[in-house]
């Protein structure tokens, strides 16, 4: 498994947004490198004999870039029906989209590493139809918004400005590195009365920070020791433990009402492990795990969207 929340991931063949995960067997996996990524390992490799530090800069560098892949032609139409909207955050302007303003209650969508609010197109369609008003952000250094590069925090940021302009949220539906974000920092979502929020539904989402560091740790064949010393860091900019951010720490503490989590078990980004690791220290979380739609088609599959809209409602 891979750290899918790095541009280093793109050197391996993983699935993609329209094509299910082939399944194989862990050892075959990929049996070939790409040489891309022999390329990246062997400048790490050189910076870590100079440098420890270097080598950790450049990985920390890493780490927090995503791609602005190209828009797909699909897009424009799912946010044809949509009203742009944007607000400001620390990490500059973020660019929001609103699907039927008049509906009775809000739900926020929250895409993840390299995603863009237009990938919830299906979604956003099916709540509307439900009678939702629909709201879904590109997050910072994502799709319209502003930046270069984001770390979980500004994420999160992002998505605190959103609900907080927005107003009262019924219900949030976040996929991966998004969910980690929200339901880890976490996000606050005020309710007019006070009470908790009345519904969340997770997608895909690691269990835990040091986890996704060291898969990406693994994928670069760098030493634990940069895992440490990215945790260290993570300390010294935001002091908590990195750790605190992870989902076995966070989620049974979430003010929810309901909580579900959809995982599937051919996910090659986010190993399942991860989702039953969540649901193991959350006793209340409806974990719902699914089979042969990866780590992406789980967005947009007709079966997980009526689970999705029947749990909100």
């Amino acid at each position: 498994m891979v750290n899918a929340f790095s541009p280093a991931s793109d050197l391996y063949p993983l699935e993609t947004l329209y094509e299910p995960a082939p399944v194989r067997p862990a050892k075959v996996l990929y049996p070939s490198v790409p040489p891309g990524l022999k390329f990246l390992r062997l400048k790490l490799q050189v910076q870590a004999a100079i440098s420890k530090e270097w080598a950790f800069r450049s990985t920390w560098q890493l780490f927090i870039t995503p791609r602005r892949l190209p828009v797909k032609t699909w897009e424009a139409a799912a946010l044809a029906a949509a009203q742009p909207h944007s607000v400001q955050a620390s990490s500059g302007r973020v660019v929001y989209y609103e699907w039927n303003p008049a509906g009775a209650r809000t739900v926020l969508l929250v895409h993840g590493w390299e995603h863009r609010a237009s990938f919830w197109g299906q979604l956003a369609k099916d709540l509307v139809r439900a009678g939702y008003r629909v709201v879904a952000l590109d997050a910072p250094a994502h799709g319209a918004s502003d930046g270069q590069q984001v770390t979980l925090v500004s994420f999160a940021e992002a998505v605190q400005a959103v609900a907080d302009a927005i107003g009262a949220v019924y219900g949030v539906v976040a996929h991966s590195f998004g969910a980690a974000c929200t339901a880890g920092v976490p996000v606050q979502f005020k309710q007019p009365d006070g009470s908790e929020l009345p519904r969340l539904v997770l997608m895909s989402v690691p269990s835990s920070t040091r986890n996704v560091a060291e898969r990406f740790a693994d994928l670069l064949r760098l030493p634990h020791s940069v895992v440490d010393r990215m945790g260290l860091f993570i300390q010294q900019q935001f002091n908590r433990n990195a750790e605190s951010f992870s989902l076995v720490e966070t989620g049974r503490r979430l003010p929810v009402q309901r909580a579900l989590l959809l995982h599937d078990h051919q996910d090659l980004n986010v190993p399942f492990s991860d989702g039953e690791a969540i649901a193991a220290t959350w006793p209340s979380l409806d974990f719902r795990p699914t089979t042969g739609l990866g780590h992406n088609r789980i967005m947009r599959d007709s079966g997980v969207i009526k689970q999705v809209v029947e749990f909100l409602n």
